[in-house]
């Protein structure tokens, strides 16, 4: 699962509305809340869960650290009686230099550092100070030898990030850099979200659906796509 919209999500929207280089926040990244939006987007997801058949029902949560993703997996397993664990694994991708800043801010003022992730692309291009989806990668691999082993055989719910998740496509599927990329292209992950694997009796996983939002149309919740990240770096 994605986060429902949080309150930076809403920041960056405004501040791309307004061609403003940086985000109206005051908080660290790690404490940025949902919205009124996001929480009712996270408990249209746990009605969702609530409503399924018991064999389907998930049997462990894991979810990021961060305040709007924890708030998330706590709104949407309340009814299941799950205790959410975190991992540091999960958490947004860091900007470094870049927090808070948007594409034009980032363009603006360090146009060196623009035109190097125009060379380097999306997957390679590490912020100063901060990530690059590759490194992510690293996490998610490292988070899967250890949390497969504890949660083998679960229905297992993580609640994370747009990058996250897409890192996890990349290393579940085994997709190419630039398989990625086109799927990062097509489509947003959208808020509150569900991207669903079932592994199959080869150890593999295969996907059976992406951002899928069914369960927010459902509850005629809106359905909100705004990235975590500063769009164009």
């Amino acid at each position: 699962m994605r986060h429902g919209e949080s309150m930076g999500n809403l920041a960056d929207a405004h501040a791309q509305q307004a061609g403003a280089g940086r985000l109206d926040l005051d908080i660290r990244d790690p404490d940025v809340p949902l919205s009124d939006t996001g929480r009712s987007q996270a408990e249209a997801l746990g009605a969702w869960l609530a409503a399924l058949p018991q064999d389907e029902r998930p049997t462990a949560v894991l979810s990021s650290p961060f305040d709007r993703a924890l708030t998330t997996a706590r709104l949407a397993t309340a009814d299941l009686g799950l205790r959410v664990r975190t991992d540091e694994r999960l958490r947004e991708r860091d900007f470094g230099m870049f927090d808070r800043m948007t594409g034009a801010g980032i363009r603006e003022q360090f146009p060196d550092e623009a035109s190097r992730r125009d060379l380097l692309g999306k997957f390679y291009y590490r912020p100063p100070g901060g990530e690059s989806w590759a490194d992510v990668a690293l996490r998610i691999r490292s988070l899967l030898a250890t949390e497969g082993l504890r949660h083998d055989c679960e229905r297992l719910v993580v609640v994370a990030h747009q990058a996250v998740i897409m890192v996890f496509r990349y290393v579940l599927e085994g997709l190419t850099e630039q398989e990625l990329l086109a799927v990062d292209r097509e489509e947003q992950v959208a808020n509150a979200s569900l991207t669903r694997y079932r592994r199959e009796e080869s150890g593999d996983f295969r996907l059976v659906a992406f951002n899928e939002v069914d369960h927010l149309a459902a509850e005629d919740e809106q359905i909100t796509e705004e990235p975590d990240v500063p769009q164009q770096a």
